[in-house]
């Protein structure tokens, strides 16, 4: 097993020849799925045009990082098979890769194999929503392409012994997992998992705990955009919820989170900047 500690927040998170700066300014994570069913933007973007000017328009509007989900992960929604994953995904990264995207590319799986043909179509990074612990190959796939991987907070069920503790312990199994693969600390991300295995009153208690979470030394990545703890709140549809989304954002900065995963992504780059001049200033 790896015996590494946790790490005080690297000052660069490396994505091969790009790199970007961890905890001078919040991060902006934009979100392209490339799906008929995701619950806010399904069927938007599920083709390779409307893919590819998406991501560039997300670009534009200030994302540092493009995440590329070909399986959406709704509850209720229907499983996606290996192939049809891959012919989702990997074309709108090669395309990408094609038109010289100034970005970073995330993909956001769990599936080792699509995960490894997505690093060699030109990914830099992998996000997996069950944290290493779905797919037994993910941590090698990482290991040996030496990649960013996002761990996010996930259970089966929503049953917790004493929920914030338990959610802590989870992360650091995931941890675990990831150094006995031989994945580095400095390529570690965390993800709370709001929305994930969470009831409506945990999401909102966890908010309140993601300084603990950003304690345990490793970069956290905070994704909250369009979820139900939100629009459950306002009582709107999801795609009406912008100003919620804003409020988790400016309250997850404050508590240290250092990347956002978001939907409007102009919008809440302004709410960025303006909470990260606030804190600086403090």
């Amino acid at each position: 097993m790896n015996s590494q500690g946790p790490l005080s927040v690297q000052p660069i998170l490396n994505f091969g020849e790009v790199s970007l700066p961890i905890g001078e300014r919040t991060l902006i994570m934009g979100i392209l799925n490339v799906t008929p069913d995701s619950f806010s933007d399904g069927g938007k973007y599920n083709t390779l045009e409307a893919a590819v000017e998406r991501a560039e328009q997300l670009i534009r509007e200030g994302a540092d990082i493009i995440d590329i989900g070909g399986e959406s992960t709704r509850p209720g929604a229907e499983t996606v098979t290996l192939d049809q994953e891959l012919q989702r995904v990997i074309p709108v990264i090669e395309a990408l890769k094609k038109r010289g995207l100034r970005a970073p590319i995330s993909v956001d799986t769990y599936k080792a194999e699509v995960a490894r043909q997505a690093l060699e179509a030109g990914a830099h990074i992998v996000n997996d929503i069950w944290g290493l612990k779905k797919d037994g190959r993910m941590a090698r796939v990482a290991a040996d392409f030496g990649c960013p991987i996002i761990l996010m907070h996930n259970r089966v069920e929503a049953v917790y012994n004493d929920f914030v503790p338990d959610v802590i312990t989870d992360l650091q199994e995931s941890i675990r997992l990831a150094h006995e693969a031989g994945i580095r600390n400095e390529q570690i991300v965390l993800d709370p998992g709001i929305g994930f295995a969470k009831s409506y009153e945990q999401n909102l208690k966890l908010m309140n705990y993601l300084d603990r979470i950003v304690a345990l030394g490793y970069p956290v990545l905070l994704g909250t955009s369009r979820k139900s703890m939100i629009y459950k709140t306002l009582q709107l549809p999801p795609t009406d919820v912008l100003e919620g989304t804003a409020a988790t954002v400016a309250y997850g900065i404050s508590q240290g989170c250092h990347i956002v995963r978001v939907h409007d992504v102009a919008a809440i780059k302004r709410v960025a900047v303006m909470t990260d001049a606030m804190i600086r200033a403090k």
